[in-house]
């Protein structure tokens, strides 16, 4: 069972499955921050705002003796913004990166077609044509 276990691991299509969502997670790293670094900023000077920290308040909330912010219910739409751009942001790049393997890929070229033989007819004339030399 072991074997075996080794054997699947060690299959190609797995390995690259593998180094895919390693690399495919430290993109995310990397636009994650593009957007929090770069973007985010940007669209919060439209907002004058910090972008990630754009809220609704439904209901406010009272402030404890620690200086928090109890109680406060809010929709928090700039940090799903965020969360958008970063996902607009890896599907592009990873579009773009299928539709560049698509094109690198050789075109196939169709096979040959396969000689063709004697139909069935020429075939059943060659055997009739044998059994009567053979009489």
């Amino acid at each position: 069972m072991l074997k075996e276990f080794k054997d699947f691991a060690m299959k190609g299509n797995l390995v690259d499955i593998a180094v895919g969502f390693v690399m495919g997670a430290a993109f995310k790293q990397v636009v994650t921050s593009f957007t929090g670094g770069i973007v985010s900023p940007l669209i919060g000077l439209i907002f004058n705002a910090d972008f990630k920290d754009l809220k609704y308040i439904v209901k406010e909330g009272v402030v404890d003796d620690t200086g928090k912010v109890v109680g406060e219910v809010a929709v928090l739409y700039g940090d799903f913004l965020t969360n958008v751009i970063d996902f607009i942001i890896v599907a592009f790049v990873m579009f773009m990166i299928v539709k560049g393997l698509n094109n690198m890929k050789k075109k196939e070229e169709p096979a040959p077609e396969a000689p063709k033989g004697p139909s069935q007819e020429e075939l059943l004339e060659q055997i009739r044509d044998l059994l009567a030399k053979q009489k």
